[in-house]
């Protein structure tokens, strides 16, 4: 359901709660109701702290939790769209949706207006039949996401009864007290109660780009979105800072789900989409002209317009693969199974399929290349000598920040003793890093002391606002040859493989009381901070299966350009072609097309650019997947083909991708590349099997139908025909995949498909004229013996396709899936014995057939069967 659609449902069941307020109204409504009616007309986020919490019923130390149950019930969940929940006869209403099955409707329409009641019948139980197999696909497919997508759902801190505790994001309640911290997606509207450094990225609401500072506090009254400065949004999320927050409104009922619509981020066309649009396109021309030539030619040979309108319109329905939904949702679920065992939960269904076209991986090294567990290895003054005063500095910072906490901040924490007492010091204000400054200040005081920043960043930024250098006890100025020769060292540490942070100071003679990112200037540097973070484990091999499959690997990281080249070095990437960020600043969009794909390292990157990398990649015509689980990556997971995060990624980047890893492994990502491999093989086999099959028996009916004197097949046959033959198409989920089809990146191939079609089709329409010819002028068959008969050698020789195209190798060495071979078996042995049933032949006129006429059709059979293979053979070998 849309979000215009959820907003529209009916408002669920008022409840009273204190002083019969409606809490199910939004709040400006509910405060008419309060018993304080002096602030009936005040929106929330120009209220008192006390008043609200009066308003919403609620207090510091949160609801109870039978109260959020109770609310819970009457609100409903806290989705900006309609729960998901598996809706049997919505799912079963889309089958009837499908514009086949409405051309059949119509059909069937026809023929009871016209007195066909018997025809009308028969229709309409085969579409029936052919919506329920479908429904019944698509339905378990269904029931089986949504129990995978459980798993990683959004979760939250609440206090409920004075106790912190983690909850699904959908059960906050307005009245709920939400803890936040860096990293959280903010689950309602709500007010800050109070804050530390709190700064909320509102891009997905305002457009804002870049983070905007919030604080307790009150705003007018008609304050606008974006000025709203005490107040957080659903879907913005937490840069830096914490937060303690009371939720107002909830689900349909936020801004979010109030202007969704105009400013929703759409989800870019992925490659599988675009293959899916493209195929529909091919399908809907070449319907339309058999459809129309077929009905125009049968009426200028004056056949009766109802049996001429009704063949047309069975011929286009047996043209088209119409349970490719069903096949598709059906291979995607079994393939979300597959690769939730493997360790990959799968987010949205098309991800399987891009998965399984990814040609090209972008990551970060950190935790993906790298062991991810970082080591402070030794602290340093500017000449590189060991520093207890650089350690005691870093410890400061560390300790004290409260902003976003990182794996450096954990490796200063964990480094050991530092041998001065940390509450001497006292933090007075600090300035939190952001990711176009990479520093972060903190301001401490200590008894005799002068105040002092303590900022922490990295090596460029902070050299940028330094201007002097302690060596030893002095300070001296940091002019063009202290530059160099700290950028000797910095570039000697990076060509070891080691991360550099800088450390510097400033004393302020007075305390100014608050400080900004104008303070910080005039630093002295006091040294560096040396880190480790070895390759992982395994990362070579893990690589090579990468390559091994066809995917490129592309470094996009913000370290610097020597480090990151270190690396790469080490775990055999290639490294000739590298692109910093400062170069990448400075290019158009068309100059980053051109080198983008030619580019080896992105280095020194801004969180800001690497959205542009991706979409420059997609445009050169990669299939491009971004593995992230930092703040700053989800622009680049939303855009690529493959958002790839993990299960410990902060919650913005976990929502941005298309699929979690439940280990932060390539090996991981390898077996789930394999597993959409093979789901994208069987979701092409059964499209590429039911085209070539359908087109050519289609295009032999249309012709045969120009020159018999009655039509082939009646449409009721037709219809039959097709419905068998899709029973075990659906069994294609589950047949095995050839080892070469899962080497390579499959891609959706419009081209292919026509030249797959237009190669085998005329094969099967060969032996059809072949059959004609045989019931014709050999065995001198009657009207109703030649419709029984083809029916019968058309079902077949659909069923031989499917179990000689589904493969590159020869049939019998590549056994088919078990169901998938016993499903045709019977529908084989249904197709040789249903004319002999009386009641179903008299349903859909067939004729007992004499055996030897049943042999000859066999013999036919089979002889098919070995040209096809032979045909097979060839084709494969040109392509």
């Amino acid at each position: 359901m849309s979000v215009n659609e959820a907003m529209g449902m009916d408002r669920l069941t008022s409840v009273t709660l204190k002083g019969s307020i409606d809490m199910n109204a939004p709040l400006k409504d509910r405060a008419s109701a309060s018993q304080d009616t002096t602030t009936s007309t005040s929106p929330y986020w120009s209220k008192a702290e006390d008043l609200l919490l009066h308003d919403l019923g609620s207090q510091a130390r949160g609801l109870s939790p039978e109260e959020a149950a109770s609310r819970l019930r009457n609100y409903g969940p806290n989705t900006v769209v309609a729960t998901t929940h598996t809706n049997a006869l919505h799912i079963l209403a889309r089958q009837f949706l499908n514009p086949l099955v409405l051309i059949l409707i119509f059909a069937a329409t026809v023929s009871s207006l016209v007195g066909e009641m018997h025809d009308a019948i028969i229709i309409s139980l085969i579409v029936l039949a052919s919506c329920l197999l479908g429904f019944s696909q698509e339905y378990g497919a269904t029931k089986a996401l949504e129990a995978l997508k459980k798993s990683i759902s959004l979760s939250a801190t609440v206090v409920r009864g004075g106790i912190e505790s983690l909850v699904p994001a959908n059960t906050i309640v307005p009245g709920d007290i939400i803890k936040l911290a860096a990293g959280s997606l903010v689950p309602a509207d709500g007010v800050i109660l109070s804050s530390r450094d709190l700064n909320v990225s509102e891009a997905t609401l305002t457009g804002e780009t870049f983070p905007v500072g919030k604080l307790a506090g009150v705003c007018p009254p008609d304050a606008p979105i974006a000025a709203r400065s005490n107040c957080v949004f659903t879907g913005t999320s937490v840069r830096s800072g914490t937060a303690t927050v009371v939720a107002v409104e909830t689900g349909g009922r936020t801004e979010y789900a109030t202007i969704a619509g105009a400013i929703a981020k759409q989800i870019p066309e992925t490659d599988f989409s675009r293959g899916i649009r493209r195929f529909g396109y091919l399908m809907t021309r070449i319907m339309l002209v058999i459809v129309i030539t077929v009905f125009v030619a049968n009426l200028l040979l004056h056949r009766p317009l109802i049996d001429s309108l009704l063949f047309s319109l069975a011929l286009a329905v047996g043209l088209t693969p119409e349970l490719l939904p069903a096949i598709i949702s059906m291979t995607l679920a079994r393939g979300a199974r597959a690769m939730a065992a493997g360790g990959v939960i799968i987010r949205r269904l098309d991800a399987i399929e891009n998965l399984g076209s990814m040609n090209l991986l972008c990551t970060d090294k950190t935790g993906t290349l790298t062991e991810g567990i970082i080591k402070l290895d030794d602290c340093v003054d500017p000449g590189g000598k060991r520093s207890q005063q650089v350690h005691l500095l870093a410890v400061l910072n560390a300790s004290l920040q409260a902003g976003l906490k990182n794996p450096l901040d954990d490796a200063i924490l964990a480094s050991g003793e530092i041998g001065a007492d940390l509450k001497a010091f006292v933090k007075k204000d600090e300035i939190p890093y952001d990711f176009m400054r990479k520093r972060l200040s903190v301001i401490v005081n200590s008894a005799g002391q002068d105040t002092m920043m303590v900022c922490k960043g990295a090596v460029a930024n902070i050299l940028s606002v330094c201007t002097s250098v302690r060596t030893g006890d002095a300070v001296e100025p940091l002019d063009d040859r202290s530059r160099a020769a700290v950028d000797a060292l910095y570039r000697k540490w990076g060509e070891d493989g080691i991360r550099v942070i800088a450390i510097a100071t400033r004393r302020f003679a007075q305390d100014k009381g608050s400080y900004d990112v104008g303070d910080e200037r005039e630093l002295c540097l006091e040294g560096f901070l040396l880190f480790l973070d070895p390759p992982k484990a395994g990362i070579k091999d893990a690589l090579a299966g990468l390559k091994h499959r066809g995917i490129g690997i592309k470094i996009i990281s913000g370290d610097n350009r020597y480090i990151v080249k270190h690396l790469a070095d080490t775990i055999g990437l290639r490294t000739k072609h590298v692109l910093t960020g400062g170069e990448l600043a400075s290019m158009s969009s068309d100059a980053l097309f051109a080198r983008a794909p030619k580019t080896d390292l992105f280095v020194e990157i801004d969180p800001n650019q690497k959205e542009r990398i991706i979409k420059a990649l997609r445009r050169s015509g990669h299939v491009v997947g971004y593995m992230g689980d930092g703040i700053n990556d989800a622009p680049a997971l939303h855009d690529a083909d493959v958002g790839i995060s993990v299960d410990g990624a902060v919650d913005v980047a976990r929502e941005a991708a298309d699929l979690v890893l439940l280990q932060q492994d390539l090996n991981v990502l390898i077996r789930g590349v394999d597993d959409g491999r093979r789901t994208f093989a069987n979701t092409m086999k059964y499209i590429s099997i039911a085209t070539s099959a359908n087109f050519g028996n289609m295009i032999s009916m249309a012709i045969a139908s120009l020159f018999l004197p009655f039509l082939p097949l009646l449409a009721k046959q037709i219809l039959l025909n097709n419905l068998l033959a899709d029973i075990p198409s659906m069994a294609i989920a589950t047949d095995r995949v050839d080892r070469q089809q899962v080497q390579r990146p499959r891609r959706w191939d419009i081209r292919g498909i026509q030249r797959f079609m237009i190669f085998f089709g005329p094969v099967s329409s060969l032996f059809d004229f072949v059959t004609f010819g045989f019931l014709l002028f050999v065995v001198h068959v009657t009207t109703s013996q030649f419709r029984t008969a083809w029916f019968v050698e058309s079902l077949i020789t659909q069923l031989v396709t499917m179990l000689i195209v589904r493969t590159t190798m020869a049939a019998w060495k590549d056994r088919p899936g078990p169901l998938l071979l016993w499903s045709t078996a019977l529908i084989t042995l249904i197709a040789l014995v249903l004319p002999y049933f009386s009641l179903v032949a008299s349903i859909f006129d067939f004729t007992p057939l004499p055996i030897p006429l049943m042999g000859g059709l066999i013999a036919i059979s089979v002889i098919y069967a070995a040209t096809l293979e032979l045909v097979k053979r060839i084709y494969f070998r040109r392509g």
